[in-house]
């Protein structure tokens, strides 16, 4: 998955600095990202020296990289660099870039759409010991937002449900997913949006692992689940603009590894669902 950058480690403690002149600048601008393109996938970003001594926020390092976000909302000039289209965040190499511009875009949100307290419309501030905005009047403290969700692998004996959302630019199949809601363990959380999409029960709910999905602020959790009863699908339509039940074989191979989605479904194709659910074909 995109956030897998071993042997790299990363360390999202804040700090209150400023930069080095070998520190990366990652700079937003009107969904677009500043870049230089290395080759067909590869980009890097700008370091410090090259850009102007303005202020800019600590975000944090990936190993002995440390990187920093501008928001002076001006546009640089610096040869071979130029904004690209922000949904490219997903495909670009080296992998850990792929995962510092995705971590840096939901910082970038965190601190653009959170200006003003939202009880008194005082600026906020940025605080100087935590990743936190205060007001200086009200005293309200906002950090930033993660929703917890849950990726869905529903199993019937030798066959998994998959699903086509309605209406989103993603078109290929993934699993049912859905947001938790208030007053819901997550297990309830599976058991809800199954009920909502796909009109199924399940049961023998078996947690495969999580992913912060940081492009939409997301931590997902992945479950395995075995159906209870019949499989007749009600297909939940302002969601889903289909789903049905595969086998392994009717499964093609994922074209990506950033996704839990993804991950799940190659558990299921390559057979190694049974170290997670006692499946009897």
């Amino acid at each position: 998955m995109f956030q897998d950058i071993a042997p790299d480690v990363y360390d999202n403690s804040y700090h209150n600095i400023q930069p080095a002149k070998k520190d990366y600048i990652v700079i937003f601008k009107n969904n677009n990202v500043f870049l230089h393109k290395e080759d067909d996938l590869s980009y890097a970003l700008p370091q410090k020296k090259d850009l102007p001594d303005v202020e800019y926020i600590y975000l944090f390092s990936v190993s002995e990289s440390r990187y920093f976000l501008d928001l002076n909302e001006y546009t640089p000039s610096l040869d071979g660099f130029q904004f690209e289209p922000d949904r490219i965040i997903r495909t670009v190499k080296p992998k850990r870039l792929c995962f510092v511009l995705a971590a840096a875009r939901s910082l970038y949100q965190f601190y653009t759409q959170h200006r003003y307290c939202p009880s008194c419309k005082t600026e906020l501030v940025r605080d100087d010991r935590e990743r936190m905005l205060k007001c200086p009047n009200c005293q309200m403290m906002i950090y930033p937002t993660i929703s917890p969700a849950v990726i869905v692998g529903i199993v019937n004996k030798d066959r998994i449900l998959m699903s086509r959302y309605q209406g989103r630019a993603y078109k290929h199949y993934a699993l049912i997913a859905g947001f938790n809601e208030i007053g819901e363990t997550i297990e309830e959380t599976v058991i809800r949006e199954v009920k909502e999409e796909v009109g199924l029960k399940v049961r023998n709910i078996t947690y495969y692992k999580s992913q912060p999905w940081t492009f939409t602020n997301s931590l997902l959790m992945g479950f395995f689940c075995e159906l209870d009863g019949d499989d007749r699908i009600t297909l939940q339509e302002d969601e889903l603009s289909e789903a049905g039940w595969f086998t392994a074989e009717e499964i093609p191979p994922a074209e990506d590894e950033i996704s839990l989605t993804n991950e799940m479904n190659e558990v299921f194709r390559t057979g190694r669902i049974r170290d997670f659910l006692p499946i009897k074909q």
